[in-house]
């Protein structure tokens, strides 16, 4: 599974939308949504930004593991 999909399926397991992930993050929605339609890669620092947000390994939302749980 790509980075991008596990984006898309922890905010819509949350009932989040875009607007909402974005705001967490400090960007736009347009630019989010670009995130999680593979078209522009997700810095580092938003990852683990979003990781804290829905309290998963930043391995989980990369595709290396399908096991949620965090390591810190």
């Amino acid at each position: 599974m790509n980075y991008y999909q596990r984006l898309r399926d922890l905010r819509e397991d949350t009932d989040k939308n875009q607007e909402y992930v974005a705001e967490i993050l400090g960007t736009s929605q347009s630019y989010y949504a670009q995130y999680e339609n593979g078209k522009r890669q997700i810095p580092f620092d938003r990852v683990i930004l979003l990781a804290k947000h829905y309290n998963v390994s930043i391995d989980y939302i990369a595709g290396l593991t399908n096991d949620k749980r965090k390591y810190w």
